[in-house]
């Protein structure tokens, strides 16, 4: 519901917005004493001047980060359930066929960490713990995908609107230089388009800031329970039927020095 003002109060008000160069027109028609939808979204941004293009760019790259990185980190994409128990009734029955085990590679992270513990399930278990931990660092890679860059926007945001609000106070002060002090109320506008800069980089970082700290919160989690799903499989493994390891080779023994004959 439209609030209702005299006609007279609204258009003192937009003579000074325009004063301020905030509104377009000097006054806008006034329809039964309604006030009319003056500051529109393009007008803060060209009053942000050629920072806010950028800063959009920003905004635009982070959003698409953002619902991309929720859409992947999902835990039925990550770890399906049922998928650890599964995996470990295979090994308790002995089907661990090559077939089975590259379709587990392929299913999720999840999967692709026990089926690289799968591939060298006849090793000693210090060998299968450095596979796991070389493959969980390559997992863990790939499920941070774009972070970095979702946290340089939440960094470089805030930077590029200062920016773009000194520029602003440069030029204003230049142009006071130049023409003088003039209208109060100019001053304040000239003010006002400054700032729309910072509050722009602000707008655009924190959400940003705010997901980057979830998503790697999210993944650490992620890993942990990994680490657990594969402590678990190894454990399968060993109880499994035939899968009795190689043991460590151990140096062989030279023979002992023949006692002398005498003659």
């Amino acid at each position: 519901r439209r609030r209702r003002f005299p006609a007279g109060y609204v258009r003192r008000r937009l003579v000074g917005w325009r004063r301020a160069g905030v509104c377009r027109h000097p006054y806008v028609p006034v329809q039964d004493g309604c006030v009319p939808e003056v500051v529109q979204v393009w007008e803060l941004v060209k009053a942000g001047g050629w920072p806010m293009l950028p800063l959009i760019l920003l905004g635009l790259v982070a959003l698409a980060i953002i619902i991309e990185r929720l859409w992947s980190l999902r835990r039925v994409e990550v770890m399906p359930p049922r998928l650890g128990e599964e995996v470990r009734n295979w090994a308790a029955r002995g089907e661990l066929e090559p077939a089975h085990i590259e379709s587990l590679r392929r299913n999720s992270p999840l999967g692709a960490l026990l089926a690289a513990a799968l591939d060298v399930r006849h090793r000693p278990r210090e060998l299968i713990r450095e596979r796991l931990e070389d493959t969980g660092r390559h997992l863990v890679h790939r499920m941070e995908r774009f972070l970095s860059a979702l946290g340089t926007i939440a960094s470089a945001g805030p930077l590029l609107g200062l920016l773009g609000t000194v520029i602003g106070m440069i030029q204003m002060f230049l142009g006071i230089l130049d023409h003088g002090l003039g209208d109060v109320n100019q001053l304040a506008g000239g003010i006002g388009k400054a700032l729309v800069c910072t509050a722009t980089g602000m707008i655009v970082a924190v959400p940003s800031l705010v997901f980057h700290r979830y998503f790697r919160s999210r993944i650490a989690g992620y890993v942990i329970e990994m680490e657990e799903q594969a402590t678990a499989l190894l454990d399968a493994l060993e109880r499994a039927p035939g899968a009795a390891r190689p043991a460590a080779a151990r140096p062989a023994q030279r023979p002992a020095p023949a006692a002398p004959v005498r003659g």
